[in-house]
């Protein structure tokens, strides 16, 4: 078994997407739109593993959320761009371009090598090796 895809409610479908392939590498499909109910999605490819969904209704509250604060629930998702170069190259760049880091390159206690940045809506990504 594995993880197919991973979905992700966005206010700003066209600017999320815009930001996973621009800096991750993600390849759109068309996208998908339900005239009846105003959803509208695209699933994002990578070069392997699981596809992110992002999806917008009009229906979708936009609730503020501390960035600090821990919650229950999904809390981040990993993206691997292959060596340790790349993570402090794209973590640089995406600080560059005016994106939160909210945890800057390091080697963890279990051994990964990882920066954490918000995307444009505030989701946390981990950017791994």
């Amino acid at each position: 078994m594995n993880i197919e895809h991973i979905a992700i409610w966005t206010i700003d479908l066209e600017k999320m997407k815009s930001f996973y392939c621009r800096f991750f590498g993600a390849t759109a499909n068309q996208k998908y739109v339900n005239i009846k109910t105003g959803f509208e999605s695209y699933f994002l490819s990578f070069t392997k593993g699981a596809r992110l969904e992002i999806m917008h209704s009009p229906t979708v509250v936009d609730i503020p959320k501390d960035i600090l604060l821990q919650t229950k629930g999904l809390v981040h998702f990993a993206i691997a761009v292959g060596s340790i170069e790349k993570v402090n190259e794209l973590t640089e760049t995406l600080v560059n371009e005016g994106f939160t880091i909210i945890g800057k390159p390091r080697t963890t206690g279990d051994g990964y090598y990882e920066s954490v940045v918000l995307d444009p809506e505030n989701n946390r990504i981990e950017i791994t090796v």
